[in-house]
């Protein structure tokens, strides 16, 4: 099954999911990202995340209690993985991302190359 990439919704409901350390209810989910929504709108965000593996759940009383199946760079890192794999032109596509990083990113990439000669 073909995963879709998550939109600003999902988005924002993974970052609190991983900065929560126990996880989060749906109602703890909506507290932190989304007041002016409904809350049947952020449990809908959150049953299509689990629905796509990206969160495990276990029961919490009534409801659940959400975790992220992966840490938020581990996912990051598939979707670079992801998208380099698609390129024709891979050293094209790895030429313009460095071209387009700042200095501070530019020598943190050349330490952690440097880390794993």
């Amino acid at each position: 099954m073909s995963r879709r990439g998550m939109g600003e919704l999902e988005a924002a409901v993974m970052e609190a999911l991983w900065s929560a350390e126990d996880g989060l209810t749906p109602r703890e989910v909506h507290d932190r990202v989304a007041d002016d929504l409904g809350y049947t709108t952020v449990m809908t965000v959150v049953t299509r995340l689990w629905d796509k593996g990206l969160l495990r759940r276990e029961p919490e009383g009534r409801s659940f209690r959400y975790r992220p199946t992966t840490t938020a760079a581990d996912h990051h890192s598939d979707r670079m993985r992801a998208a380099l794999a698609k390129a024709a032109d891979r050293s094209a596509v790895l030429a313009s991302f460095v071209s387009q990083l700042d200095e501070s990113d530019r020598s943190l990439l050349a330490d952690l190359l440097d880390d794993e000669a």
